[in-house]
């Protein structure tokens, strides 16, 4: 519910038809539910990384193929839908990680923090890479589809 009221904001920044709103919320819904059902309820979790990769796929398909049902092209649903999936925690734990290593005082200090810089730097841009490749695969993929709304 959270990601669908994130992604209604997200969609009124870039001034979309108003019919496309409802289509954001629930492509922005589904797809964070995908994650977080990978992420939690199999024996088997799944890395959050392709659950993200995951998801992010998902929502391009459902962008592509619900999206000439409003009448708008399929980016205008996929973005706002993709952005409450952007890792923002691992990017904050990351520069707050660096900062601390800067002020560190110690080598063992500043080795410790900068492993936490490591670790949440990489997650983050391996989870950003994830969201850009999965999302755009599927416009690659059904090109004709995704783009008969701009025609």
């Amino acid at each position: 519910m959270f990601s669908a009221i994130a992604a209604i904001g997200f969609a009124a920044i870039s001034n979309p038809p108003r019919r496309a709103y409802p289509l954001c919320a629930l492509i922005a819904a589904a797809g964070h539910s995908i994650r977080y059902i990978l992420m939690t309820l199999p024996a088997e979790q799944v890395h959050i990384v392709p659950a993200t990769l995951a998801a992010s796929f998902a929502i391009g398909l459902m962008a592509v193929f619900l999206s000439p049902v409003v009448r708008t092209p399929a980016e205008t649903c996929l973005f706002p839908s993709l952005l409450p999936m952007i890792p923002g925690i691992y990017a904050y734990k990351a520069f707050g990680a660096a900062a601390k290593c800067a002020l560190g005082s110690t080598s063992g200090e500043f080795d410790l923090w900068f492993m936490v810089f490591a670790r949440n730097f990489t997650l983050c841009t391996c989870l950003l890479l994830c969201l850009v490749v999965g999302a755009t695969l599927p416009i690659f993929i059904f090109k004709k589809i995704s783009f008969q709304a701009t025609r």
